[in-house]
C-alpha cells in the first residue's frame, strides 16, 4: 500500500480510526514510512562528527525509584556546538530515557517512543509493562541500523518505576537493539566510563531519592572533569544538569534552583577535595 496521501479520503479516515496494530511506528510504517527514523535513505558519506553528538548520562535506583540525569554539552568533534542540549526526556507517568550519540536521530526516536506509548495505552486501555516498554524501544533501535552504520548512531538509556517491585529498573541498549537490564546503576557515552567508576564508589542501595540525586550529580562531575564531551556544571551561564526522579507519584524533574543549591554545595566541597567525596575501606 503506498501512502495516504494517495488515497481517497473515506479511506484514509479509516485507516487512522482502525490502524489495526497497538504499535504506531508499525502503523507509520505501513502508511508513510518516509516520516520514521532509520528509514532506508543513503548518505554520500558518512557523517560521522558533522552533526552534534550527546554525551554523558546516569542513572541510579534509589528507595521506591529511580533516578536519571544527563549533562547539556552536544559536541561536533572538537567544537562544543551547544551548552544547554536537553538529554533526559520524560515518556510517560513512570518512565523516561536519556540519549547519547546522534543529537538528531536520538531526539527524533525519543519523540517518537513518547507518541508509541501514548498509542498503546490508548488502543489497549492499558500501560505496557516494563518489560513491555524496554522491548518496543529495542524494536525501534535496531529500526534505525542502517543509519547507525553511516555514523547516526544513537543509544539510549532507560529508566522505569516497576509497581509489581515498588522498585526502579534500568535498561541500557547497542545500536542493534538490547534491551540489557543493569542493576543499580548504569551509565552511557563518551563519559561513561569515569561516571561507572565514581558511581561503583558513591552509590548506596536502598539510598533515599535525595541522597541518590546528589550521587549522579557527583558522577556526572567526575565524568566531565575527565571527558572533554561532557560539559560540567556551568555556574557562570547557571546551566545546570538535567535531573529526574521517577517513583509511584510519578515523574519528576528537579527545578533549576533544587539543582542549583545540590551543585553549589558540591563544587564548594571540590574546592578542598577536588577529585570529590572518597568511598570508606568497610
Amino acid at each position: 500500500m503506498g501512502s495516504h496521501r494517495d488515497l481517497p479520503a473515506g479511506m484514509v479516515n479509516h485507516i487512522f480510526t482502525d490502524t489495526g496494530s497497538s504499535s504506531f511506528s508499525e502503523f507509520v510504517r505501513s502508511h508513510a514510512p518516509d516520516l520514521l527514523p532509520g528509514r532506508n535513505e543513503t548518505l554520500a558519506a558518512p557523517v560521522g562528527d558533522q552533526i552534534p553528538h550527546a554525551t554523558t548520562i546516569v542513572a541510579a535506583t534509589c528507595a521506591g525509584g529511580v533516578v536519571i540525569a544527563g549533562d547539556r554539552r552536544a559536541t561536533s568533534g572538537n567544537i562544543i556546538s551547544q551548552r544547554d542540549m536537553e538529554k533526559v526526556f520524560r515518556l510517560d507517568d513512570h518512565s523516561a530515557m536519556g540519549i547519547a550519540g546522534a543529537a538528531s536521530t536520538g531526539i527524533e526516536l525519543a519523540r517518537l517512543y513518547r507518541v508509541e506509548l501514548e498509542h498503546y495505552e490508548k488502543r489497549e486501555g492499558r500501560s505496557l509493562s516494563v518489560a513491555g516498554k524496554a522491548n518496543r524501544l529495542a524494536t525501534m533501535i535496531r529500526g534505525n541500523l542502517p543509519m547507525a552504520m553511516q555514523g547516526l548512531v544513537v543509544v539510549p538509556l532507560f529508566v522505569a518505576y516497576d509497581p509489581s517491585g515498588d522498585s526502579g529498573r534500568i535498561f541500557s541498549y547497542d545500536v542493534g537493539g538490547g534491551p540489557y537490564e543493569q542493576h543499580q546503576h548504569h551509565a552511557i557515552g563518551s563519559g561513561s566510563i569515569f561516571a561507572r567508576g565514581s558511581l561503583k564508589k558513591l552509590y548506596r542501595e536502598g539510598a533515599s531519592p535525595e541522597d541518590t540525586v546528589l550521587t549522579v550529580l557527583q558522577a556526572l562531575y567526575d565524568a566531565a572533569d575527565d571527558d572533554s564531551a561532557t560539559g560540567g556544571p556551568d555556574v557562570i551561564r547557571r546551566i545546570w544538569p538535567v535531573v529526574a526522579v521517577i517513583t509511584a507519584d510519578g515523574y519528576r524533574r528537579l527545578s533549576d534552583d533544587e539543582i542549583a543549591e545540590n551543585v553549589e554545595a558540591m563544587v564548594e566541597g571540590r574546592k578542598s577535595s577536588p577529585d570529590g567525596p572518597t568511598a570508606p575501606l568497610r
